[in-house]
């Protein structure tokens, strides 16, 4: 701004300008200084070397600005203007593009500022590993379709007018490479709704740092473009000491395809048109709602979910599993020896990277165990916030996990385990379709309002039962 406007600097001007004036005066003194002299000159002099810092640097600035407004450019013509990463790849055909090119190209869209402003820095960190993940090219190419300002323009208009929304040709463009992807990737043609802008989608940016979900922090997350997830696990080579000169022994493995279905999840959000008129704002609040709801259904469906059209949680997996199952010492109670009785039944080579997993009331009874008599059971104190930290492993919270009820019978505690083994299966990206209307269910007039229809795909289940162990009351 002018020097003239910034009123601070001036006031720091002014200010020192009478501070030196007033020291010169005493320092002029032929005389030697009384004591309140003394201790007015101390004072003027700290005040000074105090506000004169700030000064410089404010001055340094309004001189630094001033030059930059008086700075002229000379124009030349015929050089090429600078393209923005996001505008050298519209209307790029994604569909053929091999791993490495559409790495490249969703990369220097994620560096550039003007598209990645909101995104926050894990965020942008976990769009970049995910980005590179070798061999898998559909969240890098979702980014090329979506992200760049003719694709994010017809969708505003998309999800607030719907068909009555008029295109320019650069967003009817967006539009076309946005179904041709889509067409490729899903296998057809009929599916409806438009992707949310990936820089914006709950499903792809949402993260630990942004949500108490524990499973996005220790679960394996994998991306996949069919409806299911198959992989391959062994339990390992047998080896074996023979006899000189003899057959070696069958050392043969089983090998198993675990497997985890992707199922739909959906959400619907009403909001006035009002609201829909205001981009900005509308943006950012409908990805807000869209994360939390989204958010809460996987912590729930990840804990306890049934498997049947929906993840298996994975109370409901190491339930079924016999052989995971730990049970209480006494029937109906909870006491430091289950805790030793469950860690010591994990086995060794899926402690090292074991977690615990539990409510916050089972966490505060744990909390509760340290007494004179066991005293090697204590943990924390109130002022902390939870018991962190269970044999050197990390404790982690699920509010979908059992209370402790003080009831016989069959009741889950808690579970610790290597929780990679815990897969968390997706296919990239959320899609939402738009509701123009919504009418009132009583006289059937419109209420002045619409809706996004929102889903996107995801599933979870345990693939390895053995890595677990589930405390249990039976």
């Amino acid at each position: 701004m002018p020097e003239e406007k910034n009123t601070r600097l001036v006031e720091l001007r002014n200010r020192l300008k009478d501070l030196d004036a007033k020291i010169l005066h005493l320092a002029e003194k032929e005389s030697i200084l009384t004591p309140d002299e003394e201790q007015r000159w101390d004072d003027l002099t700290v005040e000074r070397e105090t506000i004169l810092p700030e000064y410089e640097k404010l001055e340094e600035r309004a001189a630094r600005a001033a030059q930059i407004r008086n700075k002229t450019y000379r124009q030349i013509s015929g050089l090429p203007d600078a393209k923005k990463p996001t505008d050298e790849w519209f209307g790029v055909d994604v569909r053929t593009m091999d791993w490495r090119t559409a790495r490249d190209g969703a990369l220097r869209v994620l560096e550039d500022r003007d598209s990645n402003h909101m995104l926050n820095a894990h965020q942008a960190d976990l769009l970049d590993n995910r980005v590179r993940s070798a061999g898998y090219t559909e969240l890098a190419r979702r980014i090329l379709v979506t992200e760049n300002e003719h694709y994010r323009s017809a969708f505003h208009k998309k999800m607030t007018r719907g068909n009555d929304a008029v295109l320019t040709p650069e967003e009817s463009i967006a539009m076309l490479r946005y179904e041709e992807y889509r067409a490729a990737s899903e296998g057809t043609t009929t599916a409806g709704g438009f992707a949310i802008p990936v820089f914006i989608d709950p499903s792809v940016i949402l993260t630990d740092q942004e949500t108490d979900n524990p499973f996005l922090s220790i679960a394996r997350q994998v991306d996949v473009n069919t409806n299911a997830w198959k992989g391959v696990s062994a339990a390992g080579v047998s080896w074996s000491f023979d006899a000189e000169a003899t057959a070696v022994s069958d050392d043969s493995i089983t090998i198993a395809q675990p497997s985890v279905t992707v199922f739909t999840a959906r959400g619907f959000i009403p909001y006035s048109i009002e609201i829909g008129e205001d981009w900005p704002g509308f943006q950012s609040e409908m990805a807000r709602l869209l994360a939390e709801g989204y958010d809460e259904l996987l912590i729930d469906k990840f804990s306890r979910g049934s498997g049947s059209g929906e993840p298996r949680g994975i109370l409901t997996a190491l339930g079924a599993a016999s052989g995971s199952q730990v049970v209480s010492t006494t029937d109906g109670a909870f006491g430091q020896e289950d805790i030793y009785k469950t860690w010591k039944s994990l086995p060794q080579k899926y402690r090292r990277k074991a977690s615990w997993m539990m409510s916050v009331d089972i966490n505060n009874r744990i909390r509760q165990f340290g007494a004179a008599n066991v005293y090697h059971a204590a943990t924390v104190t109130l002022p902390a916030g939870a018991a962190e930290v269970l044999f050197n492993k990390p404790v982690y919270e699920s509010p979908y996990f059992p209370d402790f009820t003080g009831t016989t019978g069959v009741e889950n505690r808690c579970v610790v385990g290597d929780f990679s083994n815990y897969v968390i299966a997706r296919r990239t990206g959320m899609n939402v379709e738009l509701v123009p209307q919504l009418f009132d269910v009583t006289n059937n007039r419109p209420t002045g309002q619409r809706g996004w229809f929102a889903y996107a795909r995801i599933g979870g289940n345990s693939v390895n039962d053995a890595a677990f162990r589930l405390l249990q009351n039976q």
